[in-house]
Parts: structure tokens; sequence; C-alpha cells
């Protein structure tokens, strides 16, 4: 019944976010809307969590009546320096969405009240631990822009229709801390726009079925990590893939992440929000990972994972000081100037801890591809780093065809080998895609786990074999495909040609006694 309910109210909260979106459409393109509406339920989120995180605490104090959202800004303002220390933030009364959104319809100026108060929001942060974490997040909720119509009058027009679709989505009860509806909201918007996200906005959107199963892979063995990385990590749904599996308290200390797209960047700190990761939880970066990487004085990390884009430029040789940069260094070359793939692979290497386990999507090319890409491989192997390549399905993700695969890094192998997983057969179609079961991803982990030889699916293969093949760490090279072909016995088949040569025969003189019939006629 739990299950049913919950697949109701998400079906009515994806429901209302089509609505939203028909109310909007014409003036913001997907990927606009889609920053509005999740600007927009941050806003409500936090202004929610707030009153909720006072409220509770007023409460148990006997102060049964206690609301914070009717309280006067005047007297809230006692409460703001200790709320920025233990919330990282502070919002009035006044400036709640509640309450914003009752004046809404009537505020003539609403464009004008909402600025201030994301303005205010943001600057009730500086100077405070969580200052890094709120700074520009409204950056991409413009209510100016003339996306939203052509005057004030209009564009105040759909912010009214924003804020009261965002307002009327059904997104739990703060009290029994179910907040997943937010969490829920953001992901669907995601696959809403996933297929030209790339496009339009940067994103480089990864399935949730790879998440679960990069995340599992790097999970094996373990009930907690220190903390979870991703060099490039767009929205942030890799990291907090983690918070859904191994639960956020076992990740002792937090998420970490950069991303070069601010746009992106501004996301991925909204996702932390929503998913109720506390701002002291989560370290996300904005800039360029391979040339100016941040966390780089952090204590290593136990569990990395990432979908990098595909083969991207970079500065490679260009810039003299990334020969000498110590992740790249020990490999002896840079990865080429017009693939950075294993730029990302050496970068993630040299943040991984001793325990660690990395999990990356990459484009296949980086497994047989000759020259620099040929040398990384080289040291790769050579010093036992590769614990795992997984051969994945083609059309698992939106945008692209491309069957990847996943590298899988260890800096402490017990064996000199490296396992191959052929899983290119493990998914379903839906429409023109593919998509990993449950049943798909418990395959390839047990395979992983097992590490062992399983006819046309695994192949656990001697290093010094990967030697002799050059380097090539196509899973084709090691596992032998299931030959699919049907079986043809050859004595059954030269007894059926007997019969139709046979009856070939029987066929002509029957033809040649009807000739001759016709012709002595």
């Amino acid at each position: 019944m739990a299950d049913n309910r919950k697949e109701q109210e998400r079906a009515e909260l994806h429901r209302t976010i089509w609505g939203i979106a028909n109310d909007l459409r014409g003036s913001v393109d997907g990927w606009d809307f889609k920053q509005y509406v999740l600007g927009m339920l941050f806003y409500r989120y936090i202004s929610e969590n707030l009153t909720e995180y006072i409220n509770h605490g007023e409460r148990e104090t006997g102060n049964t009546s206690f609301d914070y959202a009717r309280l006067s800004d005047d007297e809230a303002e006692e409460a703001r320096e200790d709320l920025v220390q233990t919330r990282g933030f502070f919002i009035l009364p006044s400036e709640l969405f509640q309450n914003v959104r009752k004046k809404a319809a009537g505020d003539e100026n609403l464009n004008e009240t909402l600025e201030k108060v994301f303005r205010s929001i943001e600057s009730s942060a500086q100077g405070g631990p969580s200052e890094d974490n709120f700074k520009g997040l409204f950056d991409d909720l413009d209510v100016n822009s003339n996306k939203l119509g052509g005057t004030v009058a209009k564009r105040n027009e759909k912010i009214v229709k924003l804020m009261n679709g965002v307002g009327e989505m059904k997104l739990g009860d703060y009290r029994d801390n179910t907040i997943d509806a937010f969490g829920d909201a953001y992901e669907f918007l995601m696959g809403m726009y996933a297929s030209n996200a790339g496009k339009s906005g940067g994103e480089y959107y990864t399935p949730q079925e790879v998440s679960e199963l990069l995340t599992r892979i790097t999970l094996v063995g373990k009930t907690e990590v220190n903390k979870v990385y991703d060099p490039a990590c767009g929205s942030g749904s890799l990291l907090l893939k983690f918070a859904k599996i191994l639960g956020k308290e076992n990740v002792r200390q937090g998420f970490f992440g950069q991303e070069i797209n601010i746009t992106t960047y501004n996301l991925c700190r909204i996702n932390m929000f929503l998913h109720d990761i506390d701002y002291d939880k989560f370290d996300i970066g904005h800039g360029d990972t391979l040339t100016d990487p941040l966390h780089w004085d952090d204590e290593p990390f136990e569990a990395i994972v990432s979908n990098p884009p595909y083969s991207i430029r970079w500065d490679g040789d260009a810039n003299p000081l990334m020969i000498n940069d110590p992740r790249f260094s020990p490999a002896g070359v840079l990865a080429p100037k017009g693939k950075a793939d294993l730029a990302f692979i050496m970068h993630s290497l040299s943040w991984l801890a001793t325990s660690g386990t990395a999990a990356i999507v990459c484009f296949p090319g980086v497994l047989y591809r000759s020259g620099a890409e040929k040398k990384i491989r080289k040291y790769l192997i050579d010093n036992n780093f590769i614990d795992c390549i997984i051969q994945l399905p083609d059309n698992l993700f939106f945008g692209t065809s491309i069957a990847t695969c996943i590298m899988v890094l260890k800096k402490s192998k017990s064996e000199n080998s490296t396992l191959f997983i052929d899983a290119s057969k493990e998914c379903i179609k839906v429409t023109n895609s593919n998509k990993l079961t449950q049943k798909n991803m418990d395959t390839i982990i047990d395979a992983y786990k097992n590490r062992a030889n399983s006819d046309h699916i695994s192949v656990l293969v001697p290093n010094s074999d990967i030697v002799e093949q050059d380097y090539n760490l196509s899973v084709s090279t090691y596992v032998e495909q299931k030959d699919t072909r049907e079986v043809i016995d050859i004595d059954i088949l030269n007894a059926e040609i007997e019969k139709i040569v046979a009856r070939e025969d029987l066929l002509r003189q029957e033809i040649n006694a009807i000739i001759v019939e016709l012709e002595g006629c």
C-alpha cells in the first residue's frame, strides 16, 4: 500500500510539473524552464525547512502555538546570527516563500520583491561558514528576463503562475523528514529535458541506473566511506546516489565535486540542499578540473564516481605546466589535446585513497587508440591500477547511442590482473533507448565481486597477457562473444537437399510429360 501511495504521489507531482510547463510554454525553452522551476523549488524548500526547524525548537520548549512565518521581521532578527551558524542562512518572515506567495498576485513590483529576497538570502551567509555554498545560487532565476514576458506586468503574471505551481506541489511533511519529493521533482525535471540538455545547457546527464551501478561498484566491501568525489559533477546526481544507497550519515565527511559550467554548478549546489545535505557536508567548486583543480589539499577520497564529457579539448601539452603536474607526470605523457578522457582518469587516480575505488564512464576509444593514450594505458597496467573494464550496452545515455564502458581504478589490488566484463547485452529496450534493470545491475555487480571466468560474460586476465595484446583494453579482445548462430546438423541438411533434388527431378519429368502431350495435340 505504501508503495502504491508513493507512486500516486509521484505521478501527481509529475502532473503538477507538466502543468507549470504548459503555463510557461512559449515563454522559456525547456532548459530555462527547468532553471526557473528548480530555483523556485529551492526557494520554497529553504523557506519551509528553516520555518520547520525554528518551529520545532520552539514547540519543544512548550510554545506549541509558535509559528515563525507569523513573526514580525524585527522579532526574528534576534535569531539571525545563531541561524546562520547552525543552518547556514537566514530568511526574514516577510521574505519566506509562503508569505511572498500570499501577496504575489497583488504585488505590482513582484519582480523587485523577489530580487530583493534572493539577494537578502545570499547576503545572509556572507562572512559565515556557508558563504561559498550560497553565493550566486539564485543567479539563474532571473525574474527580470524578457524570456518571461515583454513587460513587467507580463513577467509578473508568469512568476505568479510559477510560484503557485511550485507552492501546490505536494512535497511531504517536514516533521517526518519526508523530503524525497524534492529530489524526485528535481530528477523528473532533469529527465524531461535530458535529451537536449547537452546541447542547450552543458549538462551531461547520467541516467539514474548508471549512477546506481557506479555507486554500487565503489561500495563493494564497504559500509561507509570517508567522502565521495566527482571531478566533473554536473548537477550532482552521481554524488547524491551515495546518500540514497549508503545513507548520507555513512559518507562521513561529505560530498565533493567540481564543475566547469556555471549554471550546472549552481544546480549542483541547489540539488545538495534539495536532498537535505547540510552546507557543512558538501563542497562543490567551480572551474576547470584539469587545469585548475580544487580539493587538491584534501584527504584522498575513498569513493570517486564520474561521467566526464567524452573526447573534449583541453590544454594538454600546449600548457607547459601540465607535463610537470603531479597528476599527469607519472605517465610521462599527456592525453591528446583533442581527447581529454584519460586526463580525467589520471586526475581521478591521483585523488584516490589507497583503500578507495574509482568508477568512471569512458568513451570506448580510450581502450584501444594508439599514441599518447596507449602510453597512458601502459602506465596504468604496468602499475596495476586498473581493477576492471566493463562494456556497457549502447543507447544507454541521453543524446548519444555510443556503447560506453566503465573503468574501475584501485591503488591496492591483491592480484596482478584485470577483470573484463561484457555487459553489452545486460539491458531492456525502452522506446528507442536501452535501460539497465535491477536484475541487469545485479548480474554486473555479481560478476565484479566474483572476479571469475564465466563464458561470454567475464574473464580475469593476467596483466602480462594484456602486455602481449599491446595494452589493448577492449572487452571484446578478452571476452569471447556468444555465437548466436543456429547450429546446423550437416547430415540432416544433406538429407533435406536429397529430398529437394528428388522432388525437383519428379517435377521436371511431369513438366516434360505435359509438354509432350501438348505437342501431340
